[in-house]
């Protein structure tokens, strides 16, 4: 890395996108299965 920080530790702004990603494709997969579920519907 660039910046000297810790090397077990990722940086705040790094956990933050991580956690919101990990939020995104979560909503990403609901949203998935919804949409397939209301195509089966039709």
């Amino acid at each position: 890395m660039l910046w000297s920080d810790p090397e077990n530790e990722p940086p705040e702004e790094m956990r933050d996108m991580q956690a919101m990603l990990r939020r995104a494709g979560i909503l990403l997969a609901l949203a998935m299965v919804l949409a397939m579920f209301v195509v089966g519907l039709h």
